[in-house]
């Protein structure tokens, strides 16, 4: 017999009438991507893989595993997803971003897509993210993000000189270059 839920079922948006909520389903994935049962290591990548695609994000700010028969709650250190990889298309204003992530999905930076620059706590490194779907994010690796900054230049934004790239028309500061007084 099922022990009754203390926790009420997660709000959520998702498409199709919500299965039985099971609450913590005990996975975990650390800073690295890495996903963990339990504190062990899932080592099938396709695993994992299929464990992502019904990865969503509840409107607490909480991420779930949604299939057709359950749900559950997952603990995501920071973001579930790195982008490993990157490409690009054209050049300039006309330059077309988009990225691997570790479980293989590719992303196009845009509008839906945005890139986001967060600063690390009491260090101030930046933290570079994607936005993969509705409330997932991928953050860049260290190397992707390198990379990625080496494509930028300075432009005038409101009277502020701020360094940034463009993709699919739109233009994604990546940080100021002129430091306040």
């Amino acid at each position: 017999m099922t022990q009754p839920l203390t926790e009420a079922p997660p709000d959520v948006d998702y498409p199709g009438r919500l299965p039985e909520y099971c609450g913590d389903l005990g996975i975990r994935i650390d800073r690295q991507g890495r996903w963990f049962y339990h504190g062990s290591p899932i080592n099938r990548k396709e695993m994992v893989c299929l464990f992502a695609s019904v990865l969503y994000r509840s409107k607490d700010g909480g991420y779930l595993l949604i299939t057709p028969g359950e749900m559950g709650r997952i603990e995501v250190d920071d973001v579930p997803f790195l982008a490993v990889e990157m490409f690009t298309c054209g050049a300039g204003r006309d330059m077309v971003v988009s990225f691997r992530t570790n479980m293989d999905e590719m992303v196009t930076v845009d509008g839906d897509h945005p890139l986001r620059i967060a600063e690390g706590e009491g260090s101030g490194e930046p933290s570079p993210y994607v936005t993969v779907r509705t409330g997932i994010e991928a953050r860049l690796t260290r190397s992707v993000y390198y990379e990625l900054v080496a494509l930028g230049w300075e432009e005038d934004r409101e009277g502020e000189t701020v360094y940034g790239l463009w993709s699919s028309g739109s233009f994604f500061p990546l940080g100021r270059l002129d430091l306040p007084d």
